[in-house]
């Protein structure tokens, strides 16, 4: 199958989820820069979650650069990674109105590990289809970041349960390291094409 409606129907759901997290912020009543202090978690928030679906779509993109086709299979593991993505504003919205509070901050990793495991699966689908000794396989190596992240919001989510700010420091840290682009694909596609 052609991977071009799968990239479409990402990206439209992606705007979507980035559109739904903006509209849960909220002006403020008044008029002061005071006004504005309460929505600083809120804030911190959408910024946090506004990065890691950046990351998601960027990231998405690149992979879905690298691949020739899509198969059924493909399609339920991007399914998979977009509905976990599709929580982003509920955890989003719920952690910052509760200015980080342990439960919010837990699901919130919750979240972001699921994403991660998603997205895992998703390379993992497409790997299978393009095969060992594809180009695909050369771009996306040994995924130790990948492996890295993973056990970071795992460490992330139990460590909320006493230190919610500690773990919104690692879903920084791993929004960091991510944002710092991954250009393995890139290189590849380049000493190809």
């Amino acid at each position: 199958m052609d991977k071009g409606r799968l990239e479409a129907f990402s990206d439209g759901v992606i705007a979507i989820i980035i559109t739904i997290m903006v509209l849960e912020l909220h002006v403020p009543h008044g008029a002061a820069w005071s006004d504005l202090v309460p929505l600083i978690p809120v804030f911190v928030s959408y910024i946090l979650s506004f990065a890691n679906v950046g990351i998601y779509w960027n990231n998405h993109h690149h992979m879905l650069q690298a691949v020739h086709h899509v198969n059924g299979t493909v399609l339920w593991a991007n399914l998979h990674l977009l509905f976990w993505l599709s929580l982003m504003p509920f955890v989003t919205a719920w952690m910052g109105e509760n200015h980080f509070a342990s439960e919010p901050v837990m699901l919130y990793g919750f979240d972001l590990l699921m994403c991660a495991v998603a997205y895992t699966i998703l390379a993992a689908v497409l790997l299978r289809l393009e095969g060992k000794d594809s180009e695909f396989a050369r771009a996306v190596g040994n995924a130790a970041k990948e492996r890295g992240s993973l056990i970071a919001y795992i460490t992330a989510v139990v460590v909320a349960l006493f230190a919610p700010v500690v773990s919104l420091a690692i879903y920084f840290a791993v929004a960091v390291v991510w944002f710092i682009p991954d250009r393995r694909i890139e290189r590849t596609l380049g000493r190809s094409g």
